[in-house]
């Protein structure tokens, strides 16, 4: 899933962002979303993120929650 429309991402969510000293190499840093940065409901490049570790960059991917894991 693309990380381009804000209502598709929270908080506590593992996503894969491209920081912005990896934009040239399109790097992908993956991470739990600790807050949305980005307002407006939706971004062409992706939705602005920090991370849980402090790292921010734009939401590439939504990485999907396992669904054969029991919680």
């Amino acid at each position: 899933m693309s990380g381009t429309t804000r209502k598709d991402i929270a908080p506590g969510m593992t996503v894969e962002i491209v920081l912005k000293k990896d934009q040239r190499s399109g790097t992908l840093t993956r991470g739990v979303v600790a807050a949305l940065l980005t307002k407006s409901p939706v971004h062409p490049h992706g939705i602005k993120v920090r991370l849980t570790d402090g790292q921010v960059g734009r939401v590439k991917r939504i990485v999907p929650a396992n669904p054969g894991h029991a919680v």
